[in-house]
């Protein structure tokens, strides 16, 4: 058993779904073979008296039996015949770790992503083919770290919180599901394949977002995470001039990115904020609600960082929702297109940070982030557990319920410029005219 001076791991195994499940390749969308360089995702989920709910016995059998209908998360990745990535549905079943920790709750920053939160509390991907893993550490005052790492090849956030709904669902049902009523995900990714033969719209290519490379640095990142409250929100919202609030979101941080960095930029600096964009209801047939897989598009805005940094965040926030606005069925289509004619698919691990005209947001804004409830309530915690990726920007709701929490934004960037960063945030909300 692995162990450091903080966490000592207890057990680790693989649970298998309760029943048979189909045995077969699943292929890939051209979605999903997009993310297939950014490896899994790290989540952590805190319950701070949650010991007592916890039962690892019970955990398992509720795992098993939501793997029946969420059964390719049981697989492995791997390479088809004609080269292309693709999820081998063999029932193997996911990571499951069992770990106690001698730190408390209240001495860790749960909310704070950093290497030393995923290093204690997410569980090490083991054989690199996995897609799902999981970790339940018990602390020592009572509470409980819920670590998940996904490979986002093979889910978006959406579906991920999916399963954990389910999941958690049949664990307050004793771990049987008897009484669960399953939203049985659906697996037919050829919804989103490419047309015969592919066709990208023209007019699509000023509103996708083109490949960025990433490149190591000599100077050093750091990861913050920042609370904008519910009455600040509402502020915020009405400078955007009534904008959602992702957009008002996106703005604000477009612009203070924009103005930290100024000095350093050319003055024709040419800017761009990019964003995954859910496309479920934006085909046509729209998808099922319950699409279980990537169902994302890249979009992206682009502006003078200049114009950025200075204009009125109600003129940035039209700018962002001015791509939003453009996702219809042509434009999704034509970006499934677009990926299917890339030239190839690069899995490498995504390493290093965007230029710093690049910024990219990516919003769990309004998903059921919180509704993992395994008896005990809902997590008080729910971040990821590490970002590490200069110009990454990941936005959240700060608790529950959603509509009327505030917001979390986490945010990764050089560590010379997150102090500037921090201040034009809060000085943007409070006193926008002085910047």
């Amino acid at each position: 058993m692995e162990s450091d001076d903080k966490v000592e791991v207890l057990e680790s195994c693989f649970v298998a779904p309760r029943e048979a499940t189909p045995t077969k390749g699943l292929r890939l969308s051209p979605f999903d073979l997009a993310l297939a360089n950014r490896g899994h995702t790290p989540l952590v989920y805190v319950y701070r008296s949650g010991a007592a709910f916890f039962d690892v016995v019970r955990l398992k059998s509720a795992m098993a039996k939501a793997l029946v209908a969420f059964y390719p998360l049981a697989g492995r990745l791997g390479a088809g015949d004609d080269g292309r990535v693709q999820i081998y549905c063999n029932g193997e079943g996911p990571l499951f770790v069992v770990a106690r920790s001698f730190v408390t709750a209240n001495s860790i920053n749960f909310s704070k992503p950093s290497p030393e939160l995923r290093r204690m509390f997410v569980p090490r991907i083991e054989p690199p083919s996995l897609i799902l893993a999981v970790q339940v550490t018990f602390l020592k005052c009572g509470a409980v770290a819920l670590g998940v790492a996904v490979h986002h090849a093979a889910v978006d956030a959406m579906s991920l919180f999916h399963f954990m709904q389910t999941w958690s669902a049949i664990t307050r049902d004793d771990g049987d599901g008897a009484a669960v009523e399953l939203e049985l995900p659906c697996h037919d990714r050829t919804l989103l394949r490419a047309r015969s033969p592919p066709s990208v719209h023209p007019s699509a290519l000023s509103v996708l977002c083109p490949r960025v490379v990433f490149s190591e640095t000599s100077e050093p990142t750091a990861t913050e995470a920042f609370t904008i409250s519910a009455d600040e929100l509402a502020t915020l919202k009405r400078l955007c001039g009534g904008a959602s609030t992702f957009c008002s979101v996106s703005a604000l941080v477009w612009r203070c990115r924009c103005a930290s960095i100024a000095r350093r930029l050319p003055p024709d600096a040419e800017a761009r904020l990019s964003f995954p964009a859910n496309v479920r209801r934006h085909v046509t047939p729209p998808l099922p609600d319950r699409y279980f897989g990537n169902a994302l598009v890249w979009l992206g805005a682009t502006a003078a960082a200049r114009d950025v940094a200075s204009e009125p965040l109600a003129s940035v926030a039209e700018r962002v929702g001015g791509a939003v606005a453009r996702m219809d069925d042509e434009l999704v289509r034509s970006a499934v297109d677009y990926l299917e004619l890339a030239d190839e698919v690069d899995s490498r691990p995504l390493r290093g940070s965007m230029p710093e005209t690049e910024l990219r947001v990516i919003s769990w804004l309004g998903m059921p982030a919180y509704e993992a409830d395994f008896g005990g309530g809902s997590p008080q915690v729910m971040s990821r557990a590490e970002s590490v990726r200069g110009g990454f920007v990941y936005v959240m709701n700060d608790g529950r319920p959603a509509d009327s929490s505030g917001v979390r934004v986490v945010m990764c960037t050089k560590a010379a410029d997150m102090k500037e960063f921090e201040r034009l945030l809060y000085a943007n909300i409070a006193k926008p005219s002085k910047l």
